[in-house]
């Protein structure tokens, strides 16, 4: 397993285009029915491919948070999910009724390949986005014909493993720009009211081969850059102006370069922080093949 796990980063260091379709934290509990409220946002790891839902053990504590953490959610009308693995050139949305799976990794065992996740699209929501966006100056297209990718499945078979909730996908822009990812949450905030969970499927920590040089040992380096991270996100004291601020410019974070040394497995936080542009709560703040990592909730 650990030879899948190094040949899994190795081979995928930066791979986030479209591809072809073939201890923690314990955040309070609340009731299942949401109504009357508005809907929750989270950040979360998704892992390293398809790791997680082969028992791996560098991700047992993230499985177990992404377990426990639905119990904080509700029960969503609908899923939108923003993954690290899905770029464009203009913001794009899953528009199909019935989304094939992407097994966008390489190198690990036959089953892997036959993951089955059998969520429906949702077309009205997906054209709702799409309307939301453009009524915002944010270019934007539906593609009928795309699938969901690990970053999706993954952790949705491990949060809702009946798969019967409708979901969307939702690209990353290939530009990258944090402050453009921050204005497509704010554009469609409005579906907080609808119901609609929106979950950012990413990394706080993504330096591919930092997962096996220092595996072992003390990574100040990450430790640095999760502090920051955290703070920035969580504290109270932080005003709306400024964290918006340091999340435009995360890159002049502490050793920010070194954690993200490319910042698609980031940006889908900026999304989230859009929806919401307030803190958020810490709830995972544990660590994965030696890593430290969090989760935040709105």
């Amino acid at each position: 397993m650990d030879k899948l796990k190094s040949d899994y980063y190795m081979k995928n260091e930066s791979t986030s285009t479209s591809p072809n379709t073939s201890p923690n934290t314990s955040p309070n509990t609340s009731p299942n029915n949401l109504s009357g409220k508005l809907s929750k946002v989270i950040f979360i790891p998704h892992g390293g491919g398809p790791l997680p839902l082969l028992g791996d053990e560098g991700h047992q504590e993230m499985v177990a948070f992404l377990k426990n953490i639905t119990l904080s959610l509700g029960t969503p009308s609908a899923i939108l999910v923003i993954s690290a693995h899905w770029e464009e050139e203009q913001v794009t949305i899953t528009s199909g009724k019935s989304p094939e799976l992407i097994y966008d990794y390489t190198g690990f065992p036959a089953e892997s390949y036959d993951i089955k996740y059998p969520a429906s699209g949702e077309p009205e929501l997906a054209n709702e986005i799409y309307n939301l966006l453009k009524d915002s100056g944010i270019e934007a297209k539906l593609d009928n014909n795309r699938g969901f990718d690990h970053g999706v499945f993954v952790p949705l078979k491990i949060m809702y493993p009946d798969a019967n909730i409708p979901c969307i996908q939702l690209s990353l822009l290939k530009n990258l720009d944090p402050k453009a990812h921050i204005e497509i949450g704010k554009a469609l905030s409005s579906l907080r009211s609808k119901n609609v969970l929106i979950i950012g499927s990413g990394f706080s920590f993504h330096n591919m081969k930092a997962f096996f040089e220092t595996i072992d040992k003390a990574d100040h380096n990450n430790e640095a850059f999760e502090h920051w991270l955290i703070d920035i996100c969580t504290n109270s004291g932080v005003s709306t102006n400024e964290r918006r601020n340091k999340l435009e410019k995360w890159a002049g974070a502490p050793f920010a370069r070194y954690c993200h040394p490319r910042e698609e497995h980031l940006l889908p936080l900026h999304v989230c922080y859009g929806f919401c542009e307030s803190k958020a709560e810490l709830v995972f703040d544990g660590k994965i093949f030696g890593k430290k990592v969090s989760a935040f909730l709105w």
